[in-house]
C-alpha cells in the first residue's frame, strides 16, 4: 500500500502520551511511513535515528503583550507551515487540548482539509474535562477530529458520558517496545542500591504527582516491611517528592524507602523487582503497569479507569479499593509469602503482554485507522 506522511504533535517531555506517540511514530517509520513530529522539543524517546523521521521544532517567542509566551499560537502556526512544506497526508494529535484545538487551527491558516486523528490520554478528559469552562473546548477538539481514539474502553466511557460529543470514539489500546521492556540480568544493580539478597523489592514508578498517591504506597509499605524484609524503590521525581521524603522519614522507614530520581535504567529496575505498586486515584490505563508486566512483575493497583483492562484481579496482580493500604499490604504479603502462587502471577504477567496488548497488533489497528483517515484505503 501507498506510504504516508504523517504530522504527529505531542508533548516531548515523560509522560505515557509521550511514550506512546514517539514509540508508534519509530514503529510507523520502520514500517515505510515518514513521520514528522512537531513540538516545543525533540521527544524524549526519539533517542534514534530513521531515514523516515522528522523532527519540527516549535519555537516561541517572548513578546511584550502577551503576560506568557504563546504556545497555542506558535504550534498552530508551525503545523500549518509542516502540512505545506512536506504536503501531510494527515495529523495524528495527541490530547485534545491543546493539540486538537491547535491543530485544527493549523489546518484552517494552511487551508487544509487533511484528516486529524486525535488520541485521548487521559487528563483532558479526566481533569480538563469535569471544568465547565474547559469541557466545551475539549469538545471541540473532538469534534473537529476526522476520528477520536481512546487508550482504554473506560476513557471511552468516561468521555461520552462527561464530554458527550457526537461522535463516536475506537478504543486502541496503548503498547510498550517489547525489545526494551523484557525481563533482563539487572547485574549488580541491587547492591548498587543497598539492597540484600534476601529482601523482596517494590517498585512504584511516576512522576510524583498528587493523582498518584505515592503515600498510600508508602502507607501499605510501612505495614509490609513490618512483617518481611523488602526494600521500596520510589523512581521518579516530581511535585511531591519532598513531601514524600517528609512522609518516609515520620515513619522511619529511611532505610527500606530508596528515591532513585529519573532512571534510564528500568528494564533492569523491573526486572529485579518482586511486586509493582500503583494507587493511584485517577489513570486512563497505567502504561508503566504495562512495562512491569512484560518484565514479569506482578503488579498490586487501584481498582479506577482504565487499571482493570491491564491488571486482572488475582491472576497477574491483586486490585484493591482507592486509599485501602491495608488491603494493599495484606494482598502483597501474601503473594510475596507465596512461591507457587507468586510464580503462576509471573507467568501470566508475561502472558498478557502477547495476549492482548502486543505491539505488532496496535500499530496495525493504527495504520488502519491513517488509511481511512488519510483517504487512502
Amino acid at each position: 500500500m501507498e506510504k504516508l506522511k504523517v504530522g504527529v504533535i505531542c508533548y516531548p517531555s515523560l509522560g505515557g502520551s509521550g511514550v506512546v506517540a514517539t514509540e508508534l511514530g519509530k514503529k510507523m517509520a520502520k514500517k515505510g511511513h515518514e513521520i514528522h513530529f512537531i513540538a516545543s522539543d525533540k521527544p524524549f524517546r526519539l533517542e534514534e535515528s530513521h531515514s523516515n523521521i522528522h523532527f519540527h521544532e516549535v519555537k516561541i517567542d517572548a513578546y511584550a503583550v502577551f503576560k506568557y509566551p504563546p504556545y497555542d499560537i506558535a504550534l498552530a502556526n508551525r503545523i500549518a507551515g509542516v502540512i505545506e512544506q512536506e504536503q501531510l497526508d494527515l495529523l495524528h494529535v495527541h490530547y485534545a487540548v491543546p493539540h486538537a484545538i491547535c491543530a485544527a487551527l493549523g489546518k484552517d491558516m494552511a487551508n487544509s482539509d487533511i484528516g486529524m486523528i486525535t488520541t485521548l490520554h487521559g487528563t483532558d478528559v479526566t481533569i480538563l474535562g469535569q471544568d465547565p469552562a474547559l469541557r466545551n473546548t475539549v469538545r471541540y477538539g473532538i469534534q473537529k477530529s476526522t476520528r477520536t481514539t481512546a487508550v482504554s474502553a473506560s476513557l471511552r466511557e468516561e468521555t461520552l458520558t462527561t464530554i458527550k460529543p457526537d461522535r463516536e470514539i475506537l478504543t486502541i489500546y496503548n503498547f510498550i517496545d517489547e525489545e526494551k521492556y523484557r525481563p533482563v540480568d539487572p547485574g549488580n544493580l541491587k547492591g548498587e542500591l543497598g539492597i540484600q539478597a534476601d529482601e523482596k523489592v517494590l517498585i512504584h514508578i511516576s512522576n510524583f504527582r498528587s493523582v498518584k498517591r505515592i503515600q498510600d504506597i508508602i502507607e501499605s509499605f510501612s505495614k509490609i516491611v513490618a512483617v518481611m524484609k523488602a526494600k521500596l524503590l520510589l523512581v521518579g521525581e516530581g511535585p511531591k517528592k519532598e513531601e514524600m521524603l517528609e512522609l518516609v522519614q515520620n515513619l522511619q522507614l529511611e532505610k527500606d524507602v530508596i528515591f532513585t530520581g529519573k532512571r534510564d535504567d528500568l528494564p533492569e529496575l523491573l526486572s529485579m523487582s518482586d511486586l509493582m505498586f500503583l494507587l493511584s486515584e485517577k489513570e486512563a490505563f497505567g502504561l508503566v503497569l504495562l512495562e512491569g508486566l512484560a518484565c514479569g512483575v506482578p503488579a498490586i493497583a487501584t481498582n479506577i479507569g482504565g487499571i482493570p483492562e491491564v491488571i486482572e484481579d488475582g491472576v497477574n496482580g491483586y486490585l484493591v479499593p482507592l486509599g485501602d493500604t491495608s488491603l494493599a499490604a495484606e494482598r502483597a504479603v501474601f503473594l510475596l509469602s507465596n512461591e507457587e502462587l507468586y510464580e503462576r502471577f509471573r507467568k501470566n504477567a508475561l502472558g498478557t503482554l502477547n495476549e492482548k496488548f502486543h505491539s505488532s497488533v496496535i500499530v496495525e489497528q493504527y495504520e488502519q485507522l491513517y488509511y481511512e483517515v488519510a483517504g487512502k484505503k
